[in-house]
């Protein structure tokens, strides 16, 4: 039987079906090779194909052949129909090593970025997907109408766990709905887990009965999947309600066994993603995985909140692909619940309108240095971001807002309306 060449992968005239799987992708490559043998090259090393001719290809192995439905050489993109039989249902890490696995060392390629990609229902049937959904983590904390507002505990390393828990119920009590620990803080020999979170959350019940408004805390569980699933007991049985686990550093095979422990366990349970590493596959425009395309992996597996870029603050995001992001995990899609965008990076209560102009209410506002940092510590700066939120939703200027709240005007005065370095 002949063999397939990296050729016969390219079919222009191909048209997709409803349960096939697709790829956009952005290429360069060698100049002794031509756009479309590159093209086939990594249809073909995607899916069923090699480099040479084989004798143990039969002509039914074919039809599980990536094809390439289309080739734009004026702006190096290509998109690639996969057949769901080359993928496990299920099955996280399988998927990405074949749409982001090996193509992306093949010797002729210069650049690759993996722009975006599509599921068929049938491959999203066996995700869980988000638990909660934008309307419940809302109706949590009864922020119906408004964005939600949070902070990070800061510094992010250095606290021990009873100042951390300080610093916690300090946010809390002058109106944040969110407090979270940082992406490098798990268990350290300073501020234990087991210790912390013991202590952060008898705060955060101790504000809610203070204040009547109810409290969310992430606490980052990231650690080995056993342990993962121990710290994650250990929230549960001291009244947590969230875990925080940073996704990509600890891959998506350990997301997804966390994400199906916690169906069994605590239903009630939702999943705060942080996305640290990110950069290291989404910062170079023409080389890696678009953040779309990680929003797409992170919300089918099942988390509930999604750090996904900001437009303005410290951290690097195209408005464009920002609100992309944004409009997916806000979206109807098959079956799955939605997930909230978190904007996080630099904040602070100044830019608190552009951020909702931009971005809209449906979102979360974390603000790290611009609560701790304001002038009069953390308590002023967490009523300066709450008062910024209430302003949008009372549809009045952060001036005019400040003229009955001292805290946000020297949060304006330190920081004011600009965008942040």
């Amino acid at each position: 039987m002949d063999s397939m060449n990296y050729l016969d992968y390219v079919d222009p005239g191909y048209r997709t079906k409803d349960h096939e799987l697709t790829c956009t992708y952005y290429l360069e490559h060698s100049k002794d090779i031509d756009f479309r043998w590159a093209a086939g090259a990594i249809a073909a090393e995607s899916s069923i194909g090699t480099w040479t001719s084989l004798s143990t290809m039969k002509e039914n192995i074919k039809e599980l052949a990536a094809r390439v439905y289309r080739l734009d050489k004026e702006n190096n993109t290509i998109k690639v129909a996969y057949p769901p039989e080359v993928f496990e249902a299920g099955n996280m890490p399988q998927i990405l090593s074949s749409i982001t696995g090996n193509i992306y060392g093949l010797e002729e390629l210069r650049r690759l970025r993996l722009l975006d990609v599509s599921f068929p229902r049938d491959l999203t049937e066996k995700f869980l997907g988000p638990n909660l959904g934008i309307n419940e983590i809302k109706n949590r904390v009864g922020a119906k109408d408004r964005p939600l507002v949070g902070t990070i505990v800061k510094p992010k390393l250095g606290l021990n766990s009873e100042d951390h828990s300080k610093v916690a119920k300090k946010s809390w009590k002058n109106g944040l709905d969110i407090v979270k620990d940082d992406e490098n803080l798990t268990s350290m020999q300073f501020n234990e887990f087991d210790e912390r979170v013991v202590k952060t959350l008898e705060k955060k019940h101790l504000v809610e009965e203070k204040t009547g408004e109810k409290k969310l805390y992430f606490p980052n569980v990231t650690a080995p999947v056993s342990e993962m699933k121990r710290r994650a007991d250990l929230v549960i049985e001291n009244g947590g309600k969230y875990v925080m686990i940073d996704i990509l550093t600890a891959g998506f095979s350990s997301l997804q066994e966390i994400r199906d422990y916690l169906e069994k366990k605590d239903r009630d349970i939702g999943i705060h993603a942080h996305r640290a590493q990110h950069a290291a596959y989404t910062r170079l425009k023409d080389h890696g995985i678009s953040m779309l395309s990680i929003a797409k992996f992170a919300r089918l597996v099942g988390v509930d909140n999604l750090h996904s870029g900001t437009v303005i603050g410290k951290m690097e995001g195209q408005e464009s692909e920002v609100k992309r992001i944004y409009s997916f995990l806000r979206s109807d899609w098959y079956d799955k619940k939605t997930t909230i965008p978190v904007a996080s990076g630099g904040l602070h209560p100044g830019l608190v309108p552009k951020v909702v102009e931009l971005l809209g209410r449906d979102i979360v506002i974390q603000a790290g240095g611009g609560v701790h940092g304001h002038p009069s510590g953390t308590e002023a700066g967490s009523k300066a971001l709450r008062d910024a939120a209430d302003a949008v939703m009372e549809g009045i200027s952060l001036n005019e807002k400040s003229k009955k709240s001292s805290e946000l005007k020297k949060a304006l005065n330190k920081w004011g309306p600009k965008k942040s370095n």
